[in-house]
């Protein structure tokens, strides 16, 4: 799943811009169809919403997060709900995670984040059925 997500260039200059209304290789390059693309589900992909329901994916303990989960925010409207790609943790303390994620006013992009990470966070951590 990250060598799919990496086709896309992430934090690099080839970078695919963020766009909810344009497609590359019939994925929406917005981040459900990143997700969707690097999951290799069926262009152009599930959205948010989908990506967090049963049909697609199971929600997990945090502590259970493995190299190809989502980490997703569900809630509010096509403008503020996000998933993001698990990599792995940046540390033993599980403090931050590496992670690929398709952002607004950015494009792909690999870095440090910390989402789902706090107390109430609306983030919160799936496992893919297609990685089962």
């Amino acid at each position: 799943m990250i060598a799919r997500a990496e086709t896309w260039h992430p934090h690099t200059a080839q970078r695919i811009p963020y766009d909810q209304r344009v497609t590359h290789g019939g994925y929406r390059t917005d981040r459900s169809g990143y997700a969707s693309m690097a999951l290799g589900l069926a262009a152009p992909g599930p959205n948010t919403v989908d990506l967090a329901s049963s049909a697609v994916s199971t929600r997990i303990p945090l502590r259970s997060l493995v190299t190809g989960d989502l980490i997703i925010d569900s809630t509010g409207d096509s403008n503020t709900r996000h998933v993001v790609i698990f990599e792995r943790w940046t540390s033993a303390s599980h403090s931050a995670c590496w992670a690929c994620e398709q952002r607004g006013g950015y494009g792909t992009d690999h870095r440090v984040l910390t989402y789902g990470l706090s107390a109430g966070s609306q983030f919160h951590p799936y496992h893919p059925n297609v990685l089962n």
